[in-house]
């Protein structure tokens, strides 16, 4: 029975929307209620109204499914899923579904981005059953002892796309657990074993890491990039590549100025760049970034925003402005901040999760607009320039599923302001001029709109990517409201989410996720040593040092090398997993390895960089069979073997001529960087570091010590001087690596 169920379960990524489905917020008012309206997840709180006798994960759930028997009926989403969003409208809302649902299993729903251990794990048992295809929502059955025997993504009410109903499903399952017992616990035990392998990396004695990894990793990933559009081809999906390019612009830095390939590389991140900023996957009214587009050409996005994609391609957009100097990757980099600050930045100072996709019962209502409604809001001179520039036609350039009669336009940069200037025989200034009003007022138009729902949970893991990428942006932009923003959130976490010496991973009006992950500490530690480096305020790097002590003593794996997920102390899984793929957020094994690498050189502790040595080492046979799946991973071995140059600055933040040094590091593109502080007028503000013992200053200069290996060179007082000194081609050893 369970085989000829398996080909139904495999998710259809490019299956159409269903004209009638909606958000489960937009239902009517709800008669019942169930256990889900204690829950602190929005997504949880979604199907507190259903039917369904749903659980939350826990021992409550657990004891009773032991006790009656019964298989685990579990149910992984996120709050801005559009198709889980469709599941429980089409099923777990139905009465006749539920009963069937409540007389088999014990229900469980669980938010993805609240436990992700439980994601990974159940995620795999899904890949694995589907021919590596999986998704959201996820339906996982599982036998009392947590085992997975059965799953599958999306199901729908009744048979329709070559797959079974989901009542017809759950019954033949039930009629399974009764008569087929012994062949279901065998099947179990079997995916248990192979789960437990694929989350867990086979040593290999004979694997070792090296520069030429890193770069002929960057080779092959640049030869899989589309060279019309940019970025990689996942079907007819593109997600942003931050973690690629990212590992392609270091590449960079070690082949000769001019040389072919290192072209290409800065190339191809250029064009992906470039369109990504020009299309619909980026909101051209409000700022932002959606989270990947449904075609190659980055125009028809899923409009879901979430807080993670901001921070990496934030970051990236930054990098490759130091690199190239553009002013676009600025301009963009500035924009994907003030809608993070507009918009996902709680008063208390935290950074929200996500703006949903869905709105008034459609996916991207929100954002889409026909000619006529701009014409009606700008006048039809404005609004004739505004549609040339912005490809709002008659016709419309998307199909909206919803109302497919509707001639909607997502909003894209198809032609630039030189363009749009000779063609309306106007100024590049008054163009300019022009279109930044048109924008300002239809932002104000749709702002009356009906917003998509917001996950207004706190994610410990997510924030700290995003206090890195604003630290930093507020560094390279010179904007200090971003380093101030960041700061924010991170006393908000730091007050909130830090409780008895340990992290807390989701926070929600006061009620707190008991555990924490390795992504919560590795994320958090980031975006401190981040700040610190924007503020050289010491207590964010006293902090980081004290959560890594904390993430050493309770994640890291004293027989093997490398990080768990989980906290030796937290509940017992089928599965402690210990991984390094990276997947839309770096792997906390990932981000962990860079920082234990940073701060090896920021404290000038040796016994940091040998834990590095153990990691990189207990990972090298995983990444050497698959290179691609360990982008950020790689950009650790990248600082850890191109030794990193090391900056001393000595000088009064408060005055211009150590700003201006400050500036020229901002402005020079080098991801493998540390830099510290020392302020003469407060000694005692300094953090304990041999990186910053005997600097004085030159001639009462603000004066820059730059380093590597703790050896320095002579120090400078002239930005010009430090420029020099900075450029990667002027340490030995370094021409043409490659």
């Amino acid at each position: 029975m369970l085989a000829i169920l398996l080909p139904a379960c495999q998710v259809m990524a490019d299956k159409p929307r269903h004209k009638g489905s909606r958000d489960v917020s937009t239902t009517s008012q709800p008669v019942q209620t169930n256990r889900l309206c204690a829950a602190t997840s929005p997504y949880l709180r979604q199907h507190a109204h259903n039917p369904v006798d749903w659980y939350e994960w826990g021992p409550a759930a657990l004891q009773r499914a032991r006790t009656e028997d019964k298989p685990i009926f579990l149910s992984i989403g996120y709050s801005a899923c559009h198709w889980c969003h469709v599941m429980a409208h089409e099923s777990f809302e139905d009465p006749d579904v539920a009963a069937v649902m409540n007389k088999l299993f014990v229900n469980v729903k669980v938010d993805r981005e609240e436990r992700p251990d439980l994601d990974e794990i159940y995620m795999q048992a899904t890949l694995i059953l589907n021919d590596g295809q999986g998704g959201w929502p996820m339906s996982v059955w599982l036998t009392p002892e947590l085992k997975p025997f059965f799953a599958g993504t999306y199901f729908p009410p009744t048979s329709r796309y070559g797959r079974p109903g989901f009542k017809q499903v759950c019954r033949k399952i039930g009629q399974a657990w009764k008569e087929h017992r012994e062949e279901i616990v065998e099947q179990a035990d079997k995916l248990t074993q192979a789960v437990r392998e694929n989350l867990h990396a086979a040593p290999a004695d004979t694997a070792h890491l090296t520069l030429a990894t890193v770069d002929e990793t960057a080779e092959k990933l640049a030869g899989a990039f589309d060279t019309v559009s940019g970025g990689l081809t996942s079907g007819s999906h593109k997600f942003p590549p931050s973690m690629a390019m990212d590992l392609m612009l270091r590449s960079t830095l070690r082949r000769p100025e001019g040389a072919g390939r290192r072209r290409q590389l800065i190339e191809l991140t250029e064009l992906t760049l470039d369109h990504m900023a020009a299309g619909g996957i980026y909101d051209q009214l409000g700022g932002g970034i959606h989270r990947y587009s449904t075609d190659v050409e980055w125009h028809v996005p899923h409009f879901e925003k979430m807080l993670y994609d901001q921070a990496l391609v934030s970051r990236i957009y930054l990098d490759a402005y130091q690199l190239t100097d553009k002013p676009l990757y600025a301009r963009i980099a500035r924009e994907i901040f003030d809608y993070v600050l507009g918009d996902l930045q709680s008063p208390a100072g935290g950074f929200y999760s996500t703006r949903d996709a869905d709105s008034e019962g459609g996916e991207g209502k929100y954002y889409v607009w026909t000619r006529a409604e701009v014409l009606d809001t700008l006048g039809k001179e404005n609004g004739k320039l505004f549609c040339a520039h912005f490809d709002i036609s008659a016709t419309g350039n998307w199909n909206d599923p919803h109302d497919p009669d509707a001639a909607k336009s997502i909003p894209r940069a198809l032609r630039d302001y030189e363009c749009c200037a000779r063609l309306y025989g106007i100024t590049l200034e008054e163009c300019e001029r022009r279109l930044r009003l048109a924008k300002e007022q239809l932002l104000a138009v749709r702002a009356r709109r009906v917003p998509p729902g917001l996950d207004d949970k706190i994610l410990c893991e997510w924030n700290g990517f995003m206090i890195a990428s604003l630290a930093r942006g507020g560094s390279v932009l010179g904007e200090r409201k971003y380093i101030d923003a960041a700061a924010r959130a991170a006393d908000f976490i730091l007050e909130n989410m830090y409780q008895d010496g340990r992290l807390r991973r989701a926070y929600r009006d006061g009620h707190l996720l008991e555990a924490a992950f390795l992504s919560d500490y590795a994320g958090l530690i980031e975006g401190l040593l981040e700040l610190y480096e924007a503020t050289f305020d010491q207590r964010w790097l006293e902090t980081a040092a004290d959560l890594n002590q904390t993430v050493i003593k309770h994640y890291w794996d004293e027989a093997g090398g490398g990080f768990f997920f989980t906290a030796a102390d937290h509940e017992q899984l089928i599965v402690r997993s210990k991984d390094v793929r990276d997947n839309a957020v770096p792997s906390g094994n990932s981000v962990q390895l860079m920082n234990l690498l940073r701060l090896s050189i920021l404290l000038g502790d040796a016994r940091l960089r040998v834990l590095a040595d153990k990691q990189m080492a207990a990972f090298a046979g995983e990444i050497e069979r698959s290179h691609w799946s360990s982008e950020r991973f790689l950009a650790g071995v990248d600082f850890a073997l191109a030794q990193p140059v090391e900056v001393a600055l000595v000088g009064d933040p408060s005055q211009p001529e150590t700003q201006a040094l400050l500036s020229q590091i901002h402005q020079s593109y080098l991801p493998n960087r540390v830099l510290m502080l020392h302020n003469p007028e407060r000694p005692s503000a300094d953090v304990k570091s041999p990186l910053l013992r005997n600097r004085p200053l030159v001639d009462g200069k603000p004066t820059a010590y730059v380093c590597r290996n703790f050896t320095c060179r002579q120090p400078v007082t002239t930005p010009r001087e430090l420029a020099k000194q900075l450029a990667w081609r002027a340490w030995e050893g370094n021409k043409g690596t490659k």
